[in-house]
């Protein structure tokens, strides 16, 4: 069995940690920014105040990694696990 912590897993975990602290702030202005009723210039404020939010705090950076290996393909979500150790484990 291999270590979970590789560069590829460390590097999920502090995007979950900055999406985690940045979630509501990031909602609040994507709704301000995409409100019609409210003035142009309130929303385009919004809309630069979300481009200043780091990178790495976007949910699409995010992906799903087996628990074990680190892996980030053929993880199974449900269970966090890749179908190579799915098979040994449940054997």
């Amino acid at each position: 069995m291999r270590s979970p912590i590789n560069i590829r897993t460390l590097r999920d975990m502090t995007r979950r940690d900055q999406f985690a602290s940045t979630e509501l702030l990031r909602r609040a202005y994507l709704y301000l920014a995409r409100n019609e009723g409210l003035p142009m210039k309130l929303r385009a404020q919004a809309q630069l105040s979300l481009n200043n939010l780091p990178s790495n705090s976007h949910p699409t950076k995010i992906h799903e990694r087996c628990i074990i290996t680190g892996k980030g393909r053929g993880v199974i979500a449900k269970l966090g696990l890749c179908r190579v150790e799915y098979t040994i484990s449940f054997l």
